[in-house]
C-alpha cells in the first residue's frame, strides 16, 4: 500500500445510468495507475472526514483520471491510499 498528498485539479462526468452519476477526479500528483482502486480522504470544511472510494483509474490523452461515485471540488486536498478498500 502506497499514500500521497494531492489536490484534485479537474472533476468531469464520466456516466449517468438510472438516476446514478459516475465522475472521473484528476489530481496535481498520483500514485494510482490503470487497474488499481483504493481511497482518497479529505477533510471538509466542517471539519469532516471524507473518505471516497477510487473504483478504478483510466488514461486520456496522458493524463490520471480516478473513477468515484462522488466527487470532490477542485481545489480540494486529499490523501490518496493506493491498494486499499473500503467496506
Amino acid at each position: 500500500m502506497s499514500s500521497f498528498a494531492a489536490e484534485v485539479i479537474d472533476i468531469r462526468e464520466e456516466s449517468r445510468v438510472a438516476g446514478r452519476q459516475r465522475w472521473q477526479m484528476a489530481l496535481d500528483r498520483t500514485e494510482f495507475v490503470a487497474g488499481d482502486v483504493g481511497v482518497l480522504e479529505a477533510v471538509a470544511r466542517s471539519g469532516a472526514r471524507l473518505v471516497v472510494p477510487v473504483l478504478g483509474v483510466v488514461m486520456d490523452a496522458g493524463e490520471v483520471w480516478h473513477v468515484v461515485e462522488k466527487p470532490l471540488a477542485a481545489g480540494t486536498a486529499v490523501m490518496g491510499r493506493v491498494g486499499v478498500s473500503v467496506e
